[in-house]
């Protein structure tokens, strides 16, 4: 996971200076134009964005798979009025509060909910829950860097909050013994959308909760990276 991260931070700084360079010469505005009416386009464009929060908001982009965020899309078309809930905050946070009624959103770092508050609109709440360190993590993590950090509470922040939920999001941390929260907190007929499933980890997670729920995964583009990566959505049967 170490190697991951160092590529992801190389690659970022490349194409934030390729973007510079064709902002200056004028090709990025023909990029955005592009955008717009192409779906490669979109795709091609977001690769100049990776890390940037802000650019990715401009270009109305989460970061799941292309196919998952057109079939979440169609979902909450149905549902305009959904209660959205999600585990790790960012352009999907703005990209939920366009399309849903209202979306609570928890984050575990201080600079990135700082940053986060600046940019929703007021249907979103964030939660900040930050980690604890931690030698023996009772709810822990396998991600590079955090392998020392409780994360009971940002998991458990589910708990807080009353009701169903529409559409639950995993995409931040500790996302295993997330999952196993949200599919006891869906609406009939929810959805939850787990990202990143191609990660060997999420596999047995997934495996444990087929019961009662259909499950679609999409393989593919996914914005701002060069290589494919895997959405998982979960649909609850209605009951």
């Amino acid at each position: 996971m170490a190697i991951t991260h160092l590529l992801l931070r190389g690659w970022a700084a490349l194409v934030h200076g390729t973007r510079k360079t064709l902002q200056s010469v004028g090709a990025l505005a023909w990029l955005d134009r592009w955008a717009l009416s192409s779906r490669i386009g979109l795709w091609v464009r977001s690769l100049f964005s990776l890390y940037d929060v802000e650019d990715f908001v401009r270009l109305d982009l989460p970061w799941w798979t292309l196919d998952s965020i057109s079939l979440v899309d169609d979902f909450l078309v149905q549902r305009p009025e959904a209660r959205v809930f999600e585990w790790g905050s960012g352009a999907s946070t703005i990209w939920l509060e366009k399309r849903a009624g209202a979306v609570i959103s928890v984050e575990y770092d201080p600079e990135w909910h700082a940053m986060m508050q600046s940019l929703v609109g007021p249907h979103t709440t964030l939660v900040h829950t930050p980690a604890e360190a931690s030698k023996q993590p009772s709810v822990g993590s396998k991600m590079w860097g955090h392998k020392d950090l409780d994360y009971r509470d940002y998991v458990a922040a589910l708990d807080q909050v009353d009701g169903a939920f529409d559409l639950i999001v995993i995409d931040g941390r500790a996302r295993s013994a997330c999952l196993e929260k949200a599919v006891t907190r869906l609406a009939p007929g929810g959805m939850v959308v787990f990202d990143n499933t191609n990660r060997r980890r999420y596999q047995s997670a997934l495996e444990t909760v087929k019961e009662g729920f259909e499950g679609t995964t999409t393989h593919g583009l996914t914005p701002s990276l060069p290589w494919s990566t895997q959405t998982t959505l979960l649909r609850k049967h209605p009951s």
